[in-house]
């Protein structure tokens, strides 16, 4: 899993219920990206991580199939990532 943008690891363990191993990135005052579900955490908290960095590996954490929770949050709230990607 690679870090959508730049920015500072502010939370990188297993303490929030539902998420398995997760990594929180603050990109600004305004932009955080989640990376849940995750078998291995490559960063700690406080590390500066660059775009396209990797920061985790995809896992199971309970599940029956690999999977990750992706999720990008504007001033705290959930928003739809989809316009905020890159074209395929």
């Amino acid at each position: 899993m690679v870090a959508a943008a730049a920015g500072t690891v502010v939370y990188s363990g297993s303490g929030l219920v539902g998420y398995g191993e997760l990594v929180i990135i603050k990109h600004s005052d305004e932009w955080l990206s989640a990376y849940g579900h995750n078998r291995r955490r490559l960063v700690a908290e406080g590390a500066a991580v660059s775009a396209g960095q990797n920061i985790a590996e995809m896992g199971r954490t309970g599940a029956s199939r690999d999977m990750l929770h992706f999720e990008i949050r504007r001033n705290g709230k959930p928003i739809d990532p989809l316009p905020l990607l890159p074209a395929q």
